[in-house]
């Protein structure tokens, strides 16, 4: 059985290094949690990520990086019709980023567009995001769900999901707002940012957020809110660790998804949600120190 299978879109990622010249690397949000759980766990950690990637070089690329990540890849799908997507990150000196996308005909958009029934590999949990759903054909998206409605209802596998809400990916407003409902009641572990969550239910302020995660009862959850950190309903502020900031901050490209990689590795090895919280914020506040949505093992490693 796999620790996690992760489900969403892995993209060729263009950056201008530091002399001008672009290197090309692979990211996409739930592939850089992946890849940080999966070097979070370390060589026992049995992590999967399905997407649908096309037969150009840079979708053979990215499954090559993917190997070399220690993926099982086996949830790959290819197609003929369609290749990886595409986009650029540039970053300012606070280390806040803009991007550039080639993406509305990417592969991953055809995940689960066919008739046949949704089935996935044995996971003790499942991970997507809120762009894994909005890049998905509304068909498509809805028995993704309703799959994910029944395994978690079975306890055949716990479901992990990011809100993660870039409004330029849904049809509208509304659309984003009832999928992301629907798919907190099919969660069981909780991995907001409350930026997100702000942004797409317009709340007031935290407290608000806080008070709508807090009531019903999750296997885990924590509310991200970036240097200040994590909050959880199922513990009390209290019983948090104490949230160290980032030496430096260079590029936030990856704060989200690294926290969730960190968070879901400590999970599957049990630590109580306070431990959780506090290497999910840990290894955050590492991979904001460099640059590139995935930080190099040596470099982490390095400092």
């Amino acid at each position: 059985m796999l620790d996690l299978l992760a489900i969403g879109e892995v993209m060729a990622e263009l950056r201008r290094d530091s002399e001008g010249e672009f290197q090309v690397g692979f990211a996409g949000d739930t592939f850089n949690t992946a890849v940080y759980c999966r070097r979070a766990l370390g060589a026992e950690g049995h992590v999967s990520y399905l997407t649908r990637l096309g037969r150009d070089s840079l979708s053979q690329e990215a499954i090559r990086f993917a190997r070399n990540e220690g993926f099982e890849t086996e949830s790959i799908e290819l197609t003929d019709c369609a290749q990886i997507g595409i986009y650029s990150v540039a970053t300012d000196a606070a280390g806040e980023r803009s991007f550039s996308y080639w993406r509305d005909s990417s592969a991953a958009r055809g995940l689960f567009s066919d008739e046949r029934p949704v089935s996935l590999p044995s996971a003790r949990i499942i991970y997507l995001s809120g762009i894994t759903l909005a890049i998905l054909q509304p068909d498509a998206r809805h028995r993704l769900m309703d799959y994910l409605s029944d395994i978690s209802s079975a306890d055949d596998a716990l479901v992990a999901f990011d809100s993660n809400y870039r409004s330029a990916l849904w049809e509208n407003v509304e659309t984003a707002r009832t999928v992301t409902e629907r798919m907190w009641e099919v969660a069981d572990i909780a991995l907001p940012s409350l930026d997100d969550e702000l942004a797409l239910f317009g709340e007031a302020n935290e407290e608000e957020v806080v008070a709508r995660f807090a009531k019903r009862a999750w296997t885990a959850c924590a509310i991200k809110r970036g240097v200040q950190g994590p909050l959880s309903t199922t513990i009390s502020e209290a019983d948090l660790p104490a949230f160290e900031p980032a030496a430096r901050v260079l590029d936030t490209t990856a704060a989200g998804d690294s926290f969730n990689g960190g968070y879901l590795a400590a999970f599957l090895r049990g630590s109580s949600e306070a431990e959780c919280l506090s290497h999910g914020h840990a290894l955050a506040a590492q991979v904001v120190q460099h640059s590139g949505a995935i930080v190099s093992a040596d470099a982490l490693e390095d400092g």
